[in-house]
């Protein structure tokens, strides 16, 4: 199946074919590996097979699965060593080949080293990561043995499985990067000591996977090209590791930017669009065999720019993929609007990954890694919907619906939609959900959605008979706490501190520190230009030499943050730390920036009274007061029902959804798949 038509060329460096040794892929785009959670389950492989298939019905080039285990010490709940595993993986490589012949798709060899959670990990040294639960059992001559060969076994399965090749990860923190890392590799034999020594274990790997698969077979590497670890990786290192994979048979060498324990984020919605792609630059030109370069790349404008700047062969896109699994194709269409962009909030994704016993989906694809279960099958009885609220569940169900046939009205007191993401996209570090709105108001237009914005209804308008159904996505209003004085002056509600109608003072008190408070104060403490939107100052305050490239590209880098043009404090009732519910892969960069810039986050905070002195409270039950300008209210959301509870309880047609429903921290994620799944019921 191929999308080759005469709009690729504007994009025709991402749509020209490359030849990987026997084989060619027919674009430059990749779905990066990314592990889903459905590794793990009886039928995950049912659930993959088709998940991988829309992706290259949605004609991207190649795809690169989720991590998958050589051996138990691997730690992941998915193998693949026997014929048993074998034949459940042939389901996945059939449905994707039948989806599109000329679609690859290669199985990540992946072992966690120190990172598995059990107390069998193994390492080369007893050096304990500190995101690990355990500390590593040392290797042995006969354990590495034992795990060289493991590899070079899962190789041959993967290509027995149907796989046409395997990317064997050697960087993150992993068992294979720990070898090349001085400070986690402290051995003196063979396996240790000199650089030479040390990524004797990889090259090792790489030489008897080959050996197992043949020529034919690709092998692709990745590798830390900037593992921005404190004494990490020295780029000559890089460069000779490099050259080594190439001699060992390594068919493509693919770059990462970090180790899982690093103090930099690389994949945060605060980090600029291919933001580490010029250091795969560098390395591209050291290396005969493609290179593929990945972080933050989320349009094809941005992958084209990337491919003709010469920085990589190949771009990976993982989560934007999981965003829109027909991105390619839409791309080549010339429908780049119609993309339902990534916006690298990590909040359905990555956060499910980490945060275990979840399954990974998408805030802006409910759909995503659920193609079996969430359906939008057209409709056989076209309804005439009433959607009150374009908000973000509003806008998920009013589209969704219109989609499958049915015939939408969609209201809105406000001239515009987004509801709550016209907040979100003030937010220094959250331009992307600029993009999620340009994809809903084009949405509206392709399915039809007839949008009423600037109109306020009531129930007496949806009794009037002339709707089947009607959903009231009318959002949340701001909670406005209890405490003696809180109509003073100094008093600001979140909304107006965020939109700029009253201003700010110097000295600022923040009630909340939720994810708004922390937004707030984010947008509070900003100078210039915003970081995501500018690469030499993101790198300036994360401490990132891109430049000199020393050791992980970090070690001896302090990071330069600008002064806070105001003295904040970020207050909240729990005794627990404070951002300790933010998001598990994205919260502690928020909490550093705010720490870099003096930001003093107070837990235990009993909130007293407030007047001209200021914000009189408890922390820990002692007395303080702060004498501040400004008191920000980002005291929580309640939901806005006063259409709901008009209708009484009368009409079983009536539904709500959103925060309307459930008015929790703004919760885009919850409320997007809520009316997704209403919307693929109605």
């Amino acid at each position: 199946m191929s999308f080759m038509t005469s709009t690729t060329t504007k994009y025709p460096h991402l749509f020209s074919p490359l030849r990987i040794g026997a084989v060619t892929v027919k674009n430059r785009a990749i779905m990066g590996s990314m592990h889903t959670g459905l590794e793990e389950q009886e039928d995950g492989h049912i659930r993959m097979a088709e998940f991988f298939a829309e992706r290259a019905r949605g004609g991207v080039g190649l795809i690169i699965t989720g991590g998958i285990s050589p051996n138990e010490e691997g730690g992941l709940g998915a193998k693949l060593s026997n014929a048993e595993e074998v034949a459940r993986h042939r389901v996945i490589t059939d449905a994707v080949h039948a989806a599109d012949p000329d679609v690859r798709i290669c199985m990540q060899i992946l072992h966690s080293g120190p990172l598995a959670p059990h107390d069998k990990c193994v390492a080369p040294s007893p050096v304990r990561s500190r995101i690990a639960r355990f500390v590593p059992n040392e290797l042995d001559e006969t354990g590495i043995e034992k795990q060289i060969a493991d590899f070079a076994n899962c190789a041959k399965c993967a290509q027995d499985a149907g796989y046409d090749g395997v990317e064997i990860i050697g960087s993150a923190g992993y068992l294979l990067s720990t070898f090349l890392v001085e400070k986690t590799n402290l051995r003196t034999d063979r396996w240790g000591g000199s650089f030479e020594n040390r990524m004797r274990f990889p090259l090792e790997i790489v030489r008897r996977s080959r050996a197992a698969v043949g020529e034919d077979f690709i092998i692709i590497f990745r590798i830390a090209a900037m593992d921005m670890l404190q004494g990490g990786m020295s780029w000559e290192e890089v460069v000779q590791l490099a050259h080594e994979l190439e001699k060992a048979g390594v068919s493509v060498i693919s770059t990462h930017f970090t180790w899982h324990e690093s103090a930099v984020p690389t994949i945060a919605t605060m980090v600029p669009r291919a933001a580490f792609t010029s250091v795969t630059g560098r390395l591209k030109k050291q290396v005969s065999v493609p290179v593929i370069t990945s972080n933050r790349i989320n349009m094809p404008d941005v992958a084209e720019a990337v491919l003709e700047r010469g920085d990589a062969d190949l771009v990976s896109m993982a989560r934007p993929m999981l965003a829109d699994s027909q991105f390619m194709k839409k791309a080549a269409e010339g429908r780049e609007d119609e993309i339902n962009t990534c916006i690298a909030c990590n909040q359905a994704c990555l956060d499910h990954t980490f945060g275990g016993n979840q399954e990974v989906s998408c805030l802006v694809n409910p759909r995503a890694c659920h193609e079996t279960q969430l359906v939008y099958k057209p409709t056989n009885a076209p309804k005439r919907i009433a959607v009150v609220g374009a908000g973000p569940a509003g806008l998920a169900y009013s589209t969704i619906a219109a989609e499958r046939g049915h015939k939408v009205d969609l209201f809105d007191q406000s001239p515009e939609i987004g509801g709550q993401f016209n907040l979100a996209k003030r937010i220094p570090g959250k331009e992307e959900f600029y993009e999620t709105l340009r994809y809903f108001k084009r949405q509206i237009e392709v399915t039809g959605v007839n949008a009423k914005l600037g109109k306020r209804v009531d129930a007496d308008f949806l009794k009037s008979g002339a709707y089947d159904e009607i959903v009231l996505a009318t959002g949340i209003a701001p909670r406005t706490p209890g405490i003696k004085g809180i109509d003073h002056p100094s008093v600001v509600g979140y909304i107006d501190a965020i939109l700029g109608n009253k201003p700010i003072g110097k000295r600022v008190a923040i009630i909340g520190a939720g994810g708004i408070g922390f937004d707030v104060a984010e947008l509070i403490t900003h100078v210039g230009k915003s970081s995501a939107l500018d690469i030499d100052k993101f790198a300036k305050e994360w401490g990132i030499d891109f430049e000199n490239h020393p050791r992980g590209g970090v070690t001896g880098v302090e990071p330069v943050v600008e002064e806070s043009p105001r003295e904040v404090w970020l207050l909240q009732r729990k005794d627990t730390a404070v951002g300790k519910g933010l998001g598990k892969t994205t919260g502690w960069t928020h909490r550093l920036t705010l720490n870099r810039k003096g930001v003093k986050m107070v837990p235990g905070v009993t909130y007293e009274s407030i007047d001209d002195a200021g914000l009189h409270c408890l922390v820990d039950g002692k007395p303080m007061t702060l004498e501040v300008d400004t008191i920000i209210l980002c005291a929580g959301q309640e939901p806005l029902r006063d259409v709901y509870d008009a209708f009484e309880g009368s009409a079983e047609n009536v539904s709500l959804v959103g925060g309307a429903y459930e008015a929790a921290e703004l919760d885009a994620k919850r409320a997007i798949n809520q009316a997704a799944r209403l919307a693929a019921q109605v």
